[in-house]
C-alpha cells in the first residue's frame, strides 16, 4: 500500500503534486482529484498534515479538500484518508 503524506502546500503546490503522482490528465480542481481517485485500482492511504494545509490552503479550501477526499474513499475502498 501507497502512502502519501499532504502537508505544507498551498492550492497551486497541492495539484503540481498530484499533476505528477497521477500519469493520467489532470485538470487541477478538486473535481478532476476525485474522478482520478475514484478510480484507483490500487490501495493508497492520504494523510493530511492539518495545521500546515489550514494554514497555507485557507479554512475553506482544506475543508472542501477534505470532505471531498472522505466522501471519495466512502465510494472507492482502495482509498484511505487519515487526518
Amino acid at each position: 500500500m501507497e502512502k502519501i503524506k499532504l502537508e505544507n502546500m498551498d492550492r497551486s503546490d497541492l495539484h503540481d503534486f498530484f499533476q505528477s503522482y497521477f500519469p493520467a490528465p489532470y485538470g487541477r480542481n478538486l473535481d478532476a482529484l476525485h474522478d482520478i481517485l475514484s478510480c484507483l485500482s490500487t490501495p493508497l492511504t492520504i494523510e493530511l498534515d492539518e495545521p500546515s494545509l489550514l494554514a497555507k490552503l485557507g479554512d475553506r479550501y482544506y475543508d472542501n479538500l477534505l470532505r471531498m477526499l472522505r466522501d471519495t474513499a466512502e465510494e472507492n475502498p482502495n482509498l484511505t484518508v487519515l487526518a
